[in-house]
């Protein structure tokens, strides 16, 4: 497993991997109208573009020695890293890769001197919730955010403390 970061220009390839992703994963969770707006919002290749130019976020594939097998995201805030996304293409996950990303990305914190890292996390996403605790991560609080168009976020955010 290794992690590289992605450049704008990558918008698009970041964006086409997370469709199928995002709609395979979080349909038990949320509606489909509400996957197929937030890959719009916060997925599409301007918005990705745009998070990466504009917003300070650093994004990334995941790999599996050559093969491209998902991608995360972050953002470095004054105190804090924000760990945005870690998504995995469906056959590879239960293999370790993505808490290996993950402790890579706490690694990232620990060099630039953060003193915690966040997440958010959908409620029902029950097992990603225990592999966050598991590494060290506690709910700090719940958040229920409009994001427009009818449709909540409802998640925890977890923190974890260096």
């Amino acid at each position: 497993m290794s992690i590289s970061f992605a450049n704008s220009f990558e918008a698009k390839e970041l964006s086409q991997m997370a469709i199928p992703i995002w709609k395979e994963y979080f349909l038990p969770m949320i509606s489909e109208d509400q996957i197929n707006y937030m890959l719009i919002k916060f997925q599409s290749e301007k918005a990705i573009y745009d998070q990466i130019e504009d917003r300070g976020y650093k994004y990334g594939f995941i790999f599996n020695g050559t093969e491209k097998v998902g991608y995360f995201a972050i953002r470095p805030e004054e105190d804090s890293l924000f760990i945005s996304k870690i998504y995995l293409i469906k056959e590879n996950r239960g293999k370790g890769l993505g808490s290996n990303t993950l402790d890579e990305l706490l690694d990232i914190g620990r060099t630039l001197k953060k003193k915690r890292a966040y997440l958010t996390v959908n409620k029902n996403n029950k097992h990603s919730i225990d592999v966050y605790k598991a590494k060290g991560f506690v709910i700090a609080e719940e958040k229920k955010a409009d994001i427009g168009n009818g449709f909540y976020m409802d998640d925890y955010i977890m923190e974890y403390r260096y």
